[in-house]
């Protein structure tokens, strides 16, 4: 894995270290990688609001279960000074240095992007409030202003791009729509940009929920259901588990 003194200088070696081996102890079978938790804790960070602490954690670490466990809890110890440490580098506008593993294993090998793209999303998709559709509704209707609407709404699907294109996303949609995709070195080139731009891409995003917080929020007709909440269907499971999984 690689990594650089900045995350490092408030979180230390032998603390990742251990964090690494807590993630393959057998009782957080289920538990991300550490590469795939700093993309998720990037964007459950980010967003109209957190993901509440209790609720990443559980999806880091598999399930609530892992998280009671005695690995889980030293776990969940070094993973809120991780994300404590990560929240204060994209604060200040510092982009994260990123953790990502080789490809295939291979120590010698170019970084895989892929997993820790495909957790930010994940964790996007996690948020309680959509991104996009916090951006459509205004605190005050009278103060509707479309422009601007539409400026924050491209702005977020710029940021957006890299992770689009280095899991694939984007080439699936141009194709879909029947448009065409680079190929060959220009296709490489897009790709290398977009893992340079990663890093500030997901920092910028940070920051523009850091400033929309307080001056935006949504309208409901009824209570927001908590992702741990019991399914108002009456499965008896969590909405996470049952009709928030569709969603």
């Amino acid at each position: 894995m690689t990594t650089e003194n900045s995350l490092q200088a408030q979180l230390a070696d032998d603390q990742l270290d251990r964090l690494e081996t807590l993630l393959d102890d057998p009782a957080l079978a289920d538990a991300m990688r550490l590469d795939e938790i700093q993309g998720y804790l990037c964007a459950a960070l980010s967003g109209p609001q957190a993901i509440a602490e209790d609720d990443w954690l559980a999806d880091v670490l598999g399930s609530e279960d892992a998280l009671a466990s005695e690995a889980g809890r030293e776990a969940a110890q070094l993973l809120r000074a991780f994300a404590s440490a990560l929240e204060a580098e994209l604060a200040a506008g510092e982009p994260p240095v990123l953790l990502l593993y080789a490809k295939e294993d291979d120590e010698n090998g170019p970084s895989d992007y892929l997993p820790w793209c495909q957790a930010y999303l994940a964790g996007v998709d996690a948020a309680e409030d959509d991104w996009f559709e916090f951006l459509g509704e205004k605190e005050d209707e009278e103060s509707d202003d479309d422009e601007e609407q539409s400026e924050e709404i491209s702005y977020l699907d710029e940021r957006l791009f890299p992770l689009m294109v280095l899991t694939g996303e984007a080439e699936g949609a141009a194709r879909e729509h029947g448009e065409d995709w680079p190929e060959g070195e220009e296709r490489e080139q897009i790709a290398s940009d977009c893992e340079d731009d990663l890093p500030q891409a997901v920092t910028d995003i940070y920051r523009f929920w850091l400033a929309k917080r307080g001056t935006q929020t949504i309208r409901r007709d009824e209570p927001k259901v908590g992702r741990n909440d019991p399914c108002p269907c009456g499965s008896g499971k969590k909405f996470k588990q049952c009709c928030g999984a569709e969603l």
